[in-house]
């Protein structure tokens, strides 16, 4: 389709860019408050936000949620090597290699064309060690070698949707594979009443990690709304405190569920393997509205 040219340079209006990509309309929409501030839509749904003037500036919560973990998978400002399952813009890709300079990272995205868009319309630093591969985030994944990652963020939607190859025990276990002793795997999920789809996740990755947490809105965790929640899992002790103090503070409050408040969420929920996956929940359409 035809698109529209994008003016990124400060002191004159941005205009919004689109794109035909293979999930559907890409579009860049500009941020009327930050002058280099984009939010990626597809097919008109809010994908992410990247601000280029301040790559560690995170506007969706559920994305500060993973900056969170981000922040805590290893001392302050220490490099780390993480894999992302899903690129859309590239957010938290960024924001890794604003924080925690040097580090080294991988991106693991299926939609070429969107990956050649975000590229052209928001190109990385050059001298950011990212490495952006195409093809299927669970494909890459098993390219990983053993224990390379510090890190790995699965945020992955087919249309709104994540495939349901990505939601099943052993999925979980190549992460558990891919990552280092100690490493955090961080995975966005989104669902809503009654909750079904996360509570099965958790229980599917609860049989590989021994320790979970779930960060989320609250009124998603009562089930009131459809939403996104962050499921964190290691083989270490989680850094539940202060997960629950950023979240507590965040601009959109958040609740950290863990040892028997967790259990008692996820219920009687069983795990799914790859024979039963299903993909996660199709949003209402109010989420776009």
């Amino acid at each position: 389709m035809a698109k529209s040219k994008q003016k990124q340079g400060r002191g004159r209006a941005a205009e919004a860019v689109s794109e035909q990509v293979g999930g559907g309309v890409a579009e860049l929409r500009p941020d009327r408050d930050r002058p280099r501030g984009f939010t990626l839509l597809i097919d008109g749904a809010p994908q992410s936000h990247v601000d280029l003037d301040d790559p560690a500036y995170l506007d969706f919560a559920y994305q500060r949620r993973l900056g969170h973990i981000a922040d805590l998978v290893a001392a302050p400002g220490k490099p780390v090597q993480a894999l992302h399952l899903g690129g859309g813009a590239f957010t938290l890709a960024r924001y890794v290699a604003a924080t925690r300079p040097r580090s080294t990272q991988q991106i693991v995205e299926i939609d070429a064309p969107l990956v050649q868009f975000v590229r052209r319309e928001l190109p990385l630093d050059a001298g950011w060690r990212i490495r952006v591969r195409g093809g299927d985030a669970r494909e890459g994944l098993a390219k990983v070698p053993d224990g390379w990652a510090d890190l790995i963020i699965a945020d992955v939607f087919a249309g709104a949707r994540t495939p349901a190859h990505l939601t099943s025990v052993e999925f979980a276990g190549e992460v558990r594979r891919a990552l280092r002793p100690g490493g955090f795997y961080a995975a966005n999920l989104a669902d809503g009443p009654p909750l079904a789809y996360v509570k099965a996740q958790i229980a599917t990755v609860r049989t590989v990690f021994p320790e979970l947490c779930l960060t989320a809105d609250p009124a998603v965790l009562r089930g009131r709304r459809f939403g996104n929640a962050v499921l964190l899992a290691s083989d270490r002790e989680l850094p539940v405190a202060e997960l629950t103090r950023r979240a507590a503070t965040d601009p959109h409050q958040g609740r950290v569920e863990h040892g028997r408040a967790l259990d008692d969420f996820t219920g009687g929920a069983a795990p799914v393997t790859d024979a039963a996956a299903r993909p996660s929940p199709v949003p209402p359409p109010s989420v776009f509205e």
